[in-house]
């Protein structure tokens, strides 16, 4: 081409480049991206190996594998041309800063530069990576492939008590770190949930082994059938019809003969009477609390109780022993500071 621009002078051309995302399968680029590269004059790639050239190629196009410097694609584009490069997985640094160089030069005039998005990642893609990464950690850390699911259920416990603190102290930052470990525990589990029909010698699947996928799989069915108002035809307009909706559909999934059925009975004492008081309360039961005495008892009766009035007794709890662990910080440092502290100095009047 010998194109001019309106000034006379040769028209510095265009460059393009092309970015993609790994986590998009090859081969499935915007309109506009397919545009540009069979329009372009040239297309140029410095990954031989890129995963998109293969299907660039079957669609025609002709990729030149080379890594140009800024000035030399530049000069590539004189006389009108477009090059478009295709980007490799680091976004080619090197070059974009090389031309921004050139650019802030003014040395000559350079072409138009495009930032091209070809695919781009979708909400939840960061996900894809962290599958990724947990499987290579499960086949090459030395502790990570030995873990079992009986040796992780500590670390689940732990850190989902790291996310109720998180929540409750209101630290942002601190959320999203947790919702991550909590997270990791989901795709740890599951990885090694993979090889569950591996270890069988006769080449038959137990039914045992799951992926990832399984469980984002199940999660979106429950989710979709429990909410019949969302994906459905049912109606609900209040957070009470939901409920309702909820434990229709679960009691139909389930097909349970008790409500107390499915209550975990590890969980923290105090939350598992407020659950059994919650189940026996949307029930319509009434029923009475056992009248014995002693301390499990009496904890029972205010359990029950906070769950009556609307409130966790967990986190009621809680709240009243960071305030009692407070009071013993204040009174530890009032002892280093001087002598007995503020109690040790009532008692000796």
């Amino acid at each position: 081409m010998n194109a001019t621009s309106p000034e006379g002078t040769p028209d510095p051309g265009r460059i393009v480049l092309l970015t993609t995302s790994h986590r998009v399968a090859p081969g499935l680029l915007s309109w506009p991206a397919w545009q540009a590269l069979h329009a372009a004059d040239s297309v140029l790639c410095a990954d031989g190996a890129h995963p998109q050239l293969p299907y660039l190629r079957e669609a025609g196009i002709a990729v030149a594998e080379a890594a140009p410097a800024a000035e030399e694609l530049v000069d590539a584009c004189a006389g009108g041309r477009t090059v478009v490069v295709v980007a490799t997985g680091e976004g080619e640094p090197a070059l974009t800063d090389g031309l921004a160089r050139l650019a802030g030069s003014g040395r000559i005039r350079m072409p138009d530069l495009e930032l091209l998005p070809a695919s781009y990642d979708l909400p939840g893609a960061r996900l894809l990576d962290l599958v990724q990464v947990m499987d290579r950690i499960r086949r090459a850390c030395p502790w990570s492939s030995q873990q079992t699911h009986e040796g992780l259920a500590k670390y689940a416990v732990e850190e989902a008590y790291e996310l109720v603190e998180a929540i409750e102290d209101g630290d942002r930052d601190e959320l999203r770190e947790e919702l991550g470990d909590v997270l990791l525990q989901v795709v740890f589990h599951a990885r090694i949930a993979e090889e569950g029909a591996r270890a069988r010698t006769d080449g038959e699947d137990d039914g045992a082994a799951f992926s990832i996928d399984d469980v984002a799989a199940g999660i979106v069915a429950k989710l979709i059938h429990r909410h019949p108002h969302v994906f459905g035809d049912e109606t609900a307009t209040t957070p009470e019809e939901v409920k309702e909706h909820w434990l229709r559909t679960k009691a139909q999934e389930k097909r349970r003969t008790s409500i107390t059925e499915g209550i975990p009975l590890h969980q923290p004492g105090l939350a598992l009477v407020a659950k059994l008081a919650s189940r026996a309360r949307t029930a319509g039961l009434d029923v009475p609390l056992p009248p014995t005495e002693g301390i499990g008892y009496d904890l029972l009766v205010l359990a029950t109780r906070a769950e009556a009035q609307g409130v966790d007794p967990e986190a009621a709890l809680r709240a009243a022993a960071r305030t009692y662990r407070d009071a013993i910080r204040e009174e530890e440092a009032a002892r280093a500071a001087g002598g007995n502290g503020t109690r040790g100095e009532k008692g000796s009047r």
